[in-house]
């Protein structure tokens, strides 16, 4: 005998676990289907297991970052907006804090309580939930819908779909939905990974390894496509400036992360050619190239038997000042008053303007969220109900909309699910 239920949810993530227990406590015979073992793999995952649950902005703050897709958050927030999103959680007894970034987090940085108020407000709500059960197969059936797992035949009147994107595939991601959703005829804006680290071709850069620079002006800029330019280790950078952010860099041993990368990362995913991109970087952005070339003539006149780089290791990492040194050419022993107007430059250079020749990104196994998925023309903002197919509704990452870092991706998943499920329980009346 198979399955009867008022609402089906498929993938029990961020919108997957919001979208079924907001449809059971409007009324709904919720069942969750989730096919690893645990729900909610990649909250426990997010913000290196602290879990970023929002921005402390408002609605307007979070539809800006979204740019042009923003838009089409206007219903899912006006449901659920950051301040209710946070009194949610904090009714759930998880503490919250926000941090100078403006990101918030559980105050206990644990996102296993995140998970633990979801699951605990979901099993209040009445909806079922069934792990290690993946959808094999999704078909319209009007006026029902008729899903085949690995365990059983369901039947139900509405589906909201929340399996994610491709991010992190270990966490279940894996596209699954992309194929039964093209089966039903939506178009599928191709996926790809966004907020990925950046691989670089630069010895030096990965010598670094495990630096971190609180502050740094990053830019993906053009280099020529000449093919001279394509064997010069670090080709200047001519063209224009296609992404740029501002923030936290880590050196690694494929290239770069942080919060500022991955910002940038998905310009560098769309690009047709990555190979032709350079980061150029501004390891003190809060200093014009003026200020900083006033402060080496300065300590040439006040300290000019001091060496240089250890006056510029009090404002940034004594081993990328090492590195900045060898990029100009210049001993890294060199005193100050030994510094001239011509290497003065140089160093300016280095220090405000480096570029480093990028290869390409991490890609989907590093990615945190994806760029694509279903078109949001194809979606009643209003509902996230399918204009393709009536009774269908989507939530969460598998729509293409995809923000910044810092909390604004989590936000849009659990206001997309909110409303998924609020319409979902309303269209069975």
């Amino acid at each position: 005998m198979a399955d009867q239920w008022d609402v089906v949810v498929v993938g029990a993530g961020a919108a997957g676990l919001m979208a079924a227990a907001r449809a059971a406590e409007c009324g709904a015979r919720v069942l969750l289907l989730e096919k690893n073992r645990q729900a909610g793999a990649k909250i426990l995952m997010s913000g290196g297991t602290r879990c970023n649950l929002t921005q402390a902005t408002d609605t307007r703050g979070i539809i800006d970052a979204f740019g042009d897709q923003g838009s089409f958050l206007h219903s899912a927030l006006a449901a659920l907006s950051p301040d209710d999103l946070v009194d949610l959680v904090e009714a759930e007894g998880v503490a919250t804090k926000t941090e100078p970034t403006g990101k918030i987090f559980p105050a206990s940085d644990r996102a296993a309580d995140v998970l633990d108020a979801l699951l605990g407000r979901l099993d209040r709500s009445g909806a079922e939930l069934a792990s290690e059960e993946p959808v094999e197969r999704l078909e319209s059936r009007p006026p029902q819908w008729t899903l085949t797992t690995s365990r059983r035949t369901v039947h139900t009147r509405h589906v909201i779909v929340t399996t994610g994107g491709k991010s992190f595939p270990g966490c279940g991601t894996t596209g699954d939905g992309y194929r039964w959703l093209e089966s039903l005829g939506h178009h599928i804006v191709r996926p790809r990974p966004a907020l990925a680290p950046i691989t670089v071709r630069a010895d030096w850069v990965k010598s670094l390894r495990g630096v971190t620079i609180a502050d740094v002006g990053v830019e993906v800029v053009c280099r020529p496509a000449s093919p001279q330019s394509e064997k010069t280790a670090a080709p200047r950078a001519t063209g224009e400036v296609i992404a740029s952010r501002r923030g936290s860099v880590l050196f690694a041993h494929f290239g770069l992360s942080g919060p500022a990368i991955l910002d940038v990362s998905r310009a560098v995913e769309l690009h047709a050619r990555p190979s032709s991109l350079a980061l150029r970087c501004d390891f003190l952005p809060q200093l014009t190239e003026e200020a900083v070339g006033e402060q080496f003539q300065r300590a040439s006149l006040e300290s000019g038997k001091r060496r240089l780089a250890s006056l510029l290791s009090t404002q940034i990492p004594r081993r990328l000042v090492d590195a900045l040194f060898a990029l100009a050419d210049l001993p890294a022993e060199r005193r100050a008053a030994e510094l001239s107007r011509a290497e003065r430059a140089v160093l300016v250079t280095a220090v405000k303007r480096t570029e480093i020749p990028v290869t390409g990104t991490m890609g989907f196994a590093k990615a945190e969220v994806t760029t694509g998925g279903v078109s949001l023309s194809e979606v009643d903002s209003r509902t996230m109900q399918s204009k393709v197919a009536p009774g269908l509704f989507l939530a969460g990452e598998i729509l293409d909309l995809d923000g910044p870092i810092g909390g604004y991706n989590f936000q849009a998943a659990f206001s997309t699910g909110w409303l998924a499920g609020v319409a979902a329980a309303a269209a069975l009346v």
